[in-house]
């Protein structure tokens, strides 16, 4: 079985332009998956300080429930109407 040039030069620009587009496409996705993670990464950092400022509330919250506790005194024991 014999091909014309013409067939084989088909051929072989074909294969090269599917690698070409692939390539591109390969280039495309690895720049935008740094790009995404670089985001994640700003968000994670935000993330981090919202629970930073999270504990210190929760510290604040309970010297608060202490100190209240304290105004109100120990509970009352055994009265007799």
């Amino acid at each position: 079985m014999l091909m014309s040039p013409d067939v084989v030069a088909m051929i072989i620009a074909l294969f090269a332009f599917s690698v070409t587009v692939l390539g591109g496409v390969s280039a495309m996705l690895t720049r935008q998956s740094h790009a995404l993670e670089a985001r994640f990464d700003k968000v994670d950092a935000r993330f981090e300080k919202v629970d930073d400022r999270f504990d210190q509330v929760h510290a604040d919250i309970v010297d608060t429930k202490v100190a209240i506790a304290r105004l109100e005194g120990p509970a009352p024991r055994l009265q007799r109407p």
